[in-house]
């Protein structure tokens, strides 16, 4: 199909045009075909209920790769600017009229309208805006400084794999249930694993970051030499790391179901945790999804039956406390949090000149 065409697809009752439908967002590889922009937005139409449990009512950044996820293209982050894709927190000019907004607040005070997905057209013209990733905050629209998920992300660090972050899953699955929680696992789409657990929103962002990291030191403690909850890069070693920033303020986690800027767009899949030590992060695809998701359907679609007090959590983080264990390092954007230790790495502290 030539670049310059254009074509129009049904979504959930509009119709919706998308240009450049051939142009390619991922190229072919040994293991996989190309995936145009067409290709895209129809497989998000393809998971629609899925996607929009995801995405419902929550703030969504959009993160943008309009020219494809090619060799070169370079992501712009909050350290690097100027790349060829970025992530878009603000609702972008041109916005069909059925594109909704919520406002959220930065750490810095500052604030954004960021688009709020209610319909699976909203996803549709976001993918055909270009953008691969959505990344969707732990908050709903009607009280936005309160979040409703715990996201639990176990990051496998140089050295370790899917199966080490399996592995610890696994362990992860037991302490849920010692403390009386329902966790809903999936692939990040790539090597690390995501456990979402639905929570009352009772509690602030600073509150949740706190249970993630107790949740981060009991199973450091239960799988000694396998999990880390150090900050540093440098401090890490060959473990799995429970990210616990990721549930600061601003801090996101790409959703359920979303495309992965990866060779052969992968997808984020959601499992059932019987299913987590049988697959491999590359099963799912743009192009092996759809199927899935047809005989199957949304893994997650239990989620919202049940929402957890977080007090077990924080009570571990209080007993911590009491004995000199107490918050960590948020990320470097941040302002001074109240009770964050120094935020200088260990490397450089120990360069420092002392008085």
């Amino acid at each position: 199909m030539p670049a310059t065409e254009s074509t129009t697809v049904d979504a959930g009752g509009r119709e919706l045009r998308v240009t450049n439908p051939g142009r390619v967002i991922f190229p072919a590889t040994e293991r996989s075909a190309a995936v145009s922009k067409l290709d895209v937005v129809e497989y998000y139409l393809s998971v629609e209920g899925g996607i929009m449990r995801a995405l419902a009512r929550r703030p969504t950044t959009l993160e943008r790769w309009p020219a494809g996820v090619h060799p070169g293209v370079v992501l712009s982050t909050r350290e690097r600017g100027g790349g060829d894709a970025f992530f878009q927190k603000r609702v972008p000019r041109g916005a069909p009229d059925y594109v909704e907004t919520t406002r959220i607040t930065f750490p810095s005070g500052r604030h954004a309208d960021e688009i709020r997905p209610t319909e699976i057209a909203v996803v549709g013209w976001a993918a055909q805006m270009g953008t691969i990733t959505f990344h969707p905050w732990p908050v709903r629209d009607d009280d936005v400084d309160h979040p409703d998920e715990l996201r639990i992300d176990l990051d496998p660090q140089p050295g370790t794999d899917f199966g080490d972050a399996v592995r610890v899953a696994a362990e992860a699955r037991v302490l849920l249930g010692d403390l009386g929680y329902v966790g809903f696992p999936k692939t990040s789409g790539g090597r690390g694993i995501h456990i979402y657990v639905r929570i009352e929103p009772r509690w602030t962002f600073t509150d949740v970051r706190h249970a993630a990291i107790a949740f981060g030191r009991e199973l450091e403690r239960r799988l000694p030499g396998q999990v880390t909850t150090n900050w540093w890069k440098e401090q890490r070693g060959e473990r799995i790391f429970v990210d616990y920033n990721q549930n600061a303020r601003d801090r996101t986690i790409a959703s359920a179901y979303s495309v992965r800027p990866k060779p052969g767009a992968p997808v984020s899949a959601p499992l059932t945790w019987d299913e987590l030590p049988l697959v491999a992060p590359e099963d799912f695809t743009v192009a092996t999804m759809p199927a899935r998701f047809a005989e199957v359907g949304d893994r997650h679609a239990a989620i919202d039956d049940v929402a957890h007090s977080l007090q077990p959590l924080l009570d571990m983080y209080e007993r911590d406390a009491t004995e000199g264990v107490s918050d960590m390092p948020y990320p470097p954007d941040y302002p001074k949090m109240p009770g964050e230790p120094k935020r200088v790495q260990p490397s450089r502290d120990r360069d420092r000149p002392r008085d």
